[in-house]
């Protein structure tokens, strides 16, 4: 076969995978809506080292293309006779009397303090450093299996381990993450196992999202809310006792939106140099009818927020009995991240013209 040929032959697939790439762009314009850009501010940041116990809130944090840096890197699982049960706010309650921050020491290492806040036996309080960036090669290998989306883990040393273990009453076992991620799952982001042709062409296979990893968070890098709509859901309740953020565990609170529910429609939101696009909402469970203060269920208004939040928002229709609060957010910006700081502007720059449907296989 002549040079020539093989040439006119590279320039129709290279021809083709333009056009492709065109069109790829165009459809996801026409399933967005232009509007004008609405700038919003960052108004509270949180990271939850140890998943489901209480975040530490930040000043700023460093945010990467896998969430922000320290945030669910670490989770208990109750030890069973089948093995493993991961454990969360919404079978586990107490796990709320857990709090956490985040200390820098002056060796150079960051760890997280978690305290024991044992609502009702104040006498057993007491508090744990765990190192963030534990040494991996000392530590037992562990697999735990997330909604569908299995990783390797490590099982922390057996000291913390039996700390939980004595304050829960039960055996439980401290499991790091180390550098390893989870898969995304969501039917609209799972690529194909083989690289398509436009991945495989140097420059446009760069243009193309790519899946993204996770940690131990439940299903993207990021959640998002507003402070607006969490306004709305306080107004339902008694003035003394306004709704927590917290309870619905964001990552970034967004003060700004003139409307409450506006984040519904939120595509892609601009911080500093970073977009972070809003894929898919955030679907309710009862965890936030849990009483922080005692680490049981709520009572009165506080224990009927998920019934209350059903009357109007089950609104996404791939996941039609939850409600809705907050949206789910994946990176798109350089890799080596970003400090994002309370007070920084959010832009959103796109919105969708109708809601996300949630497709995250088995949840909803």
């Amino acid at each position: 076969m002549s040079h020539t040929l093989l040439t006119e032959r590279s320039l129709i697939v290279a021809g083709a995978a333009i056009a492709l790439l065109i069109l790829y762009h165009a459809v996801l314009a026409l399933q967005t809506r232009s509007t004008k850009a609405k700038s919003l501010q960052i108004s509270e940041i949180y990271v939850y080292p140890i998943k489901s116990l209480r975040p530490t809130k930040l000043k700023s944090a460093l945010a990467t293309k896998h969430g922000f840096e320290h945030d669910r890197v670490f989770m208990l699982l109750q030890v069973v006779p089948e093995g493993y049960k991961n454990m969360t706010v919404s079978t586990y309650p107490d796990m709320t009397q857990f709090l956490t921050s985040i200390e820098d020491r002056k060796d150079g290492r960051a760890v997280v303090n978690v305290t024991f806040r044992a609502f009702g036996r104040e006498e057993k309080s007491k508090t744990l450093s765990v190192p963030l960036t534990p040494d991996t090669e000392k530590l037992e290998p562990i697999n735990v299996d997330m909604h569908g989306s299995p990783t390797a883990a490590f099982e922390m040393p057996n000291e913390y381990s039996a700390w939980f273990s004595a304050c829960f009453g039960y055996q439980v076992v401290l499991a790091y993450l180390g550098d390893n991620k989870r898969e995304v799952l969501w039917m609209d982001l799972v690529q194909t196992q083989n690289p398509s042709l436009l991945a495989r062409i140097p420059l446009l296979g760069s243009a193309i999202p790519q899946t993204p990893k996770i940690t131990f968070a439940d299903c993207a890098p990021y959640l998002v809310v507003s402070s607006t709509s969490l306004d709305n859901v306080s107004s339902r309740l008694a003035p003394d006792e306004p709704m927590d953020v917290t309870k619905f565990r964001p990552n970034i609170v967004l003060s700004g939106a003139d409307e409450a529910w506006e984040e519904d429609y939120w595509r892609q939101v601009r911080i500093g140099s970073v977009d972070l696009v809003m894929k898919h909402n955030c679907v309710r469970c009862t965890s936030i009818n849990v009483d922080y203060e005692t680490g049981k269920p709520g009572t009165g208004g506080a224990g009927q927020v998920l019934k209350m939040l059903q009357k109007d928002r089950r609104v996404d229709k791939g996941a039609k009995w939850s409600p809705v609060f907050g949206r789910y957010a994946f990176w798109r910006g350089r890799d080596n991240g970003q400090v994002f700081k309370v007070g920084d502007e959010a832009v959103v720059t796109d919105r969708n013209k109708d809601r996300t449907a949630f497709n995250w296989p088995g949840i909803g």
